[in-house]
Order: structure tokens, then C-alpha cells, then sequence
């Protein structure tokens, strides 16, 4: 799938574990180290952001015990395509702290590795079909 990208929604400076897996069955891997401190990430601002919305599956990384992080997702589960998958990875005691936040989502307690991108694949793969 040359024009398939997953998105990794990821603290500054984290790379994904496993990206390469993705590659290797044809998916690019982009990475957004979301809004710089103190600046509004374009997806909030009203700008909107390409690399999320053309972003085939996402995987989400960022602190969710942070207010704009939340909003993010939020938007994500609100206003991208129906058919794109988002995992999302939570600290402990988030998933019971943001229960309706994470309703419909997969949600992980670990950094996602090849099993769970295996399954992500699936979908974005079925979705392009």
C-alpha cells in the first residue's frame, strides 16, 4: 500500500518501536511529536492537520493527563473518517480516568509492538479495500 501511512502520536523526541515492522508490510510510518509547549496543535486551532487526516491508522502516545492531548484524541474519534483505526496507549489509571474518551477505541497499557500493529494493519488494509 505505497500511498498507506499509519500516524504515531508521540511524546518529543520518541521514535516508534516497532515503525519498521509497518514498513516491511508496505505501510509508511510518519510521526508527530505533537504541539510544541505552549502553542495550539492545528487540529484544535481550526487549521486542521493533513498528517491526521490523510493518516490511514493512528497510533496514540501522547498524556492523555494532559488537557490538549485529550482534545486531540478527542477530535480524532469525532471528526476523522469512521474507518480509520486508532490504538491508544494509556498510563496507569488513565483508562479508568477517561473512560468516555477511550469508548470505541482500542486501548493499550504498552507501548504497541508487532502483535498489536499486526492487528492494526488488518484494519487499515480491510478499510482500503
Amino acid at each position: 500500500m505505497v500511498d498507506s501511512y499509519i500516524l504515531f502520536d508521540l511524546p518529543p523526541g520518541e521514535e516508534p518501536v516497532d515503525g519498521q515492522f509497518l514498513e516491511q508490510l508496505g505501510h509508511r510510518v510518519m510521526v508527530c511529536n505533537g504541539p510544541a509547549p505552549g502553542t495550539l496543535c492545528p487540529i484544535l486551532s481550526g487549521e486542521g492537520c493533513e498528517l491526521a487526516e490523510n493518516a490511514h491508522g493512528i497510533v496514540f502516545e501522547l498524556d492523555l493527563d494532559r488537557s490538549q492531548h485529550r482534545a486531540i484524541l478527542d477530535r480524532y474519534k469525532h471528526y476523522l473518517k469512521t474507518d480509520v483505526p486508532i490504538r491508544v496507549t494509556v498510563k496507569p489509571g488513565q483508562a479508568a480516568k477517561y473512560p468516555e474518551l477511550l469508548t470505541g477505541l482500542k486501548v493499550l497499557s504498552h507501548v504497541p509492538v508487532a502483535g498489536d500493529l499486526d492487528g492494526l494493519v488488518a484494519e487499515v488494509e480491510a478499510a482500503d479495500m
